[in-house]
């Protein structure tokens, strides 16, 4: 089914994913494309709408990026947000500097007044708090636009060439700190773009279905099921188009949380596929010993990933496609273009050219964590695989700083059982977005019973986020925290001390390693 689309222009901004995300919970489908897409592919994608992101540079400055100057010509309607903004007005004729230390230049919460007759504003209040981060200033406002927004400091928040269905906000709408930004984007996609809200997962699931089946055709698929939410929503999916034509190999690396191998294998008992679980634990973790650093653990783990997939290839036979549960982020995270590696997945990092299929199949390729769980739900996933927490593909062994082992593996998974059981008998599963422990390479002097300890310390992790680019550390109550110590350093050997980690992301990834 073909689907209205918005195309949102990349200018590195950290905000970019987040306004995919947010055009997406409008019921209205999204692509993000690089500013140096030409107009003439951009055309032939057919948009109903372009969003230009912010970036970090100055749009006067000859380094700066700068789109194609047909896409204003395409007779579709844009929303510039911030860098954007500043972009529209450069291109169109305006001016913009840099702004002064008193006057334009803001940061933060500011309180902004709307004029309600411009559309990008109509039916909302005439005045509330917007999200600011510019630090230039538009001097000059191109012929035919409008000022539509103001604050104490800036007298041209936003502008508007309703005519052209232009329209620009210094603001960043698709944060949370803009109180009406939702809607604001909504008045854009729905009353300046024409938006019909055709995005729906049921439609997603259809479709997907759909493809999976043309594209395998009367092919055999080979699932890396990893335990994860993500590759078991891509194994539901690929069970549902495919049944039969489908090998769910399911390697147990002996990093899993505990006893999530058998849930996993439980969960997939509906679907008449071929589900093999390949006991792996000894070969992983004779490849890791000695191993401390974590870019090296990655690529271990996911080398043998691809080397157990070839080996139960070889058992089934012919195999014409390898499927995985690549999301997003993943592809977003492991650098594309001009992006920083942050870090490295094993499921985005290629495949060694002794690897002998036709293709890869990607079904959750361009979905978001959260879609990606409303997708398994379409799908008649188990809640309690469909609201697992997420887990990395490497496991346990980025949680276990240092060398891995069994005895670290045996203590980490015990502890992570009873911070996430302490989690849901407090009844805060849903006031936060991962949560985990992480055994450190930290030993220090403690005190059990009567006698002198050196063990180990235990860190707890636990974040707040929409879509995992940015992440704050939760607020979990004090009480909840102090019982889950209690019973770490009661229940798990070899460990006197917890810590929990209060650092956001960034500077810190959500992960540990």
């Amino acid at each position: 089914m073909f689907h209205q689309t918005v195309i949102i222009l990349d200018f590195g901004g950290q905000y970019n994913q987040l306004i995919a995300r947010r055009v997406r919970e409008q019921g209205v489908y999204c692509v993000v494309k690089p500013y140096t897409t030409p107009a003439a592919r951009l055309r032939a994608m057919d948009p109903i709408g372009i969003i230009f992101t912010g970036g970090p540079n100055s749009v006067y400055l000859p380094e700066s990026p700068h789109p194609d100057p047909e896409i204003f010509r395409l007779g579709v309607p844009i929303l510039g947000i911030c860098y954007g903004c500043q972009l529209l007005a450069h291109h169109l004729g305006g001016k913009v500097v840099p702004a002064t230390a008193d006057s334009a230049r803001e940061y933060g919460k500011t309180e902004t007044e709307f004029s309600t007759d411009c559309r990008l504003f109509r039916g909302l209040p005439g005045k509330s708090v917007t999200w600011m981060s510019h630090g230039d200033y538009m001097e000059q406002v191109p012929e035919g636009f409008r000022l539509c927004a103001r604050s104490a400091a800036c007298p041209n928040v936003a502008i508007a060439d309703e005519t052209r269905g232009l329209y620009g906000v210094q603001f960043h709408p698709e944060v949370n700190h803009t109180e009406q930004g939702a809607a604001m984007l909504r008045n854009f996609l729905y009353e300046i773009c024409g938006a019909k809200g055709d995005w729906t997962m049921e439609d997603y699931k259809n479709t997907a279905i759909r493809q999976v089946r043309e594209q395998v055709g009367d092919g055999r698929v080979l699932l890396a099921l990893s335990g994860g939410v993500d590759s078991s929503v891509a194994a539901a999916l690929l069970a549902e188009a495919v049944g039969p034509q489908l090998t769910c190999v399911f390697v147990d690396h002996g990093l899993m949380r505990l006893n999530e191998g058998d849930e996993v294998e439980e969960a997939f008992s509906r679907w008449d596929l071929n589900f093999v679980r390949a006991n792996a634990e000894d070969l992983f973790l004779a490849r890791l010993a000695g191993v401390t650093e974590p870019e090296a653990k990655r690529k271990i783990i996911g080398g043998e990933f691809i080397r157990v997939f070839e080996a139960e290839a070889k058992k089934i036979g012919r195999v014409d496609y390898l499927a995985q549960g690549t999301i997003y982020p993943d592809v977003i995270e492991s650098g594309a273009g001009d992006a920083a590696v942050i870090k490295s997945h094993h499921n985005v990092g290629g495949l060694p050219d002794c690897v002998d299929f036709k293709e890869i199949i990607e079904p959750l390729r361009m979905l978001f964590k959260d879609e990606v769980r409303q997708l398994g739900r379409e799908l008649g996933l188990p809640e309690y695989l469909v609201s697992r927490q997420p887990f990395p593909g490497p496991g346990l062994a980025i949680r276990c700083i240092g060398e891995v082992t069994r005895d670290k593996l045996d203590r980490l998974r015990l502890a992570d059982f009873v911070f996430r059981d302490e989690i849901a008998r407090a009844g805060l599963e849903g006031s936060m977005d991962q949560y985990f422990a992480v055994l450190t390479n930290l030993q220090s002097v403690g005190v059990q019973g009567d006698g002198r300890t050196y063990d180990c310390a235990v860190a707890l992790r636990s974040v707040t986020t929409s879509d995992f680019m940015t992440a704050d550390w939760t607020r979990i109550p004090y009480e909840v925290l102090d019982r889950v110590s209690t019973r770490i350093v009661n229940e798990v050997p070899g460990v006197n001390r917890v810590l929990y980690d209060i650092t956001s992301k960034p500077p810190a990834t959500v992960e540990f390693e």
